[in-house]
């Protein structure tokens, strides 16, 4: 499990980076702890949201179709991506981009609050 620790400032309007890595047919769990410009928890509310995907690239005649969705949890302070094993197992080995998006509600501005790559390897044991 990953956890990272990153700086939230809503009006710089840059997503911290952040690389992690996956092992296929393993559960893939990252935490990030998220603090506001006066490094106290930042005070996320029930209203607000997550999402992320990871892609195997972006731009001209890339596929635009993401390869994964994780599952997103947001609380005070904190942003929390998973993956199942199964999940994982359906991966292609590779170097894959994904970013984190939350907004603070319906109709309200959407941050891009983390962006990376993400290192995939496939995974050679089969699961219990």
């Amino acid at each position: 499990m990953a956890t990272k620790k990153i700086t939230f400032d809503p009006t710089a309007g840059v997503p911290v980076s952040s690389n992690l890595t996956i092992y296929g047919g393993s559960n893939f769990d990252a935490t990030f702890t998220v603090v506001g410009t006066d490094n106290a928890a930042y005070g996320f509310t029930t209203a607000w949201s997550a999402s992320a995907q990871l892609q195997k690239s972006v731009g001209v005649a890339a596929t635009t179709v993401p390869t994964a969705t994780f599952t997103a949890g947001i609380s005070t302070g904190s942003i929390t991506l998973t993956l199942n094993s199964t999940n994982t197992n359906t991966i292609p080995q590779g170097r894959y981009l994904y970013n984190v998006l939350i907004s603070p509600g319906l109709g309200q501005t959407t941050y891009n609050i983390i962006n990376g790559n993400i290192l995939v390897y496939a995974g050679i044991s089969s699961a219990l």
